[in-house]
């Protein structure tokens, strides 16, 4: 299982929970520089947050290859090939490390995440119109080209934004739900994750089977947008065609709708 943008291992938690009871054998990773491996601007456990705006990302080392390929590396110790499962940012490492090793993999399925085939890279989908709509916009602090990241302040204690927050990413959630799950978010995602090609070919990211779980209420990533991501895909490599399933959640349906999105892995893993 790989995160998105901000995340870790632990998101996946609840889902790798119902899974495992279920036989399955789930391996979730914190990508490099995120969850447990996180680095942390100098001033965001400081007293005021000073400089947060503007301190250079520490993660300026991480880009979408390192991440891809310690997808790999994790996919190579396996006893047999894993079905790769992908959220959001996330996406875009698996399109990179499927296309980098397919053999590795049985399956990739996409939980309303990137999938960069016709515009190369993850972020060029987030200029279009059907982008439009998404939240967020007043998450992001500083500028990426000064920091190397975008950055977000999971610590912030202003109400407004913790309920953009909320709205944005974690729509379908409670309160207490909520809080949890931004307290385990770290601050930087690597601008390389947006920015780089993820290269995929239909000799070899497109021999895979492949499967999109559509979110209907995903205020960060638009169903238009995931449905066009899902066309140029299948534009790509038509001979693998996404199957798809449609779940009525928001962005984090890992949390929000744990059991129906561990039937459709189970189901996939059949």
């Amino acid at each position: 299982m790989v995160h998105g943008a901000w995340h870790g291992a632990g998101h996946w938690a609840p889902l790798a929970r119902l899974l495992a009871a279920r036989g399955h054998r789930v391996l979730a990773l914190d990508l490099p520089g995120h969850g447990m491996s996180a680095r942390f601007p100098v001033g965001y456990f400081a007293a005021g947050q000073p400089g947060l705006q503007s301190q250079p990302s520490p993660l300026v080392d991480v880009t979408l290859e390192t991440a891809a390929q310690a997808v790999v590396a994790a996919a190579r110790d396996l006893p047999r090939k894993p079905v790769l499962v992908a959220h959001s940012m996330g996406g875009a490492v698996a399109t990179r490390a499927a296309e980098l090793a397919p053999e590795l993999f049985e399956h990739l399925v996409y939980v309303t995440a990137f999938v960069p085939t016709r515009l190369k890279a993850a972020g060029a989908y987030l200029a279009l119109p059907e982008a439009k709509s998404a939240l967020g916009a007043g998450l992001y602090l500083g500028d990426p080209a000064v920091t190397g990241a975008v950055r977000i302040n999971p610590r912030s204690t202003d109400e407004a934004y913790l309920d953009e927050l909320h709205a944005t990413y974690f729509t379908g959630l409670g309160p207490e739900q909520f809080l949890a799950c931004a307290a385990a978010l770290t601050p930087e995602q690597p601008v390389s994750f947006l920015a780089s090609d993820a290269g995929a070919t239909p000799q070899r990211w497109g021999r895979l089977r492949r499967t999109y779980v559509r979110c209907t209420l995903d205020r960060a990533l638009p169903l238009e947008l995931q449905d066009l991501m899902i066309r140029d895909a299948d534009h790509l490599a038509p001979h693998t065609r996404f199957a798809q399933e449609t779940i009525e959640s928001g962005h984090a349906a890992f949390a929000s709708r744990t059991r129906q999105l561990a039937d459709i892995l189970d189901a996939v893993t059949v």
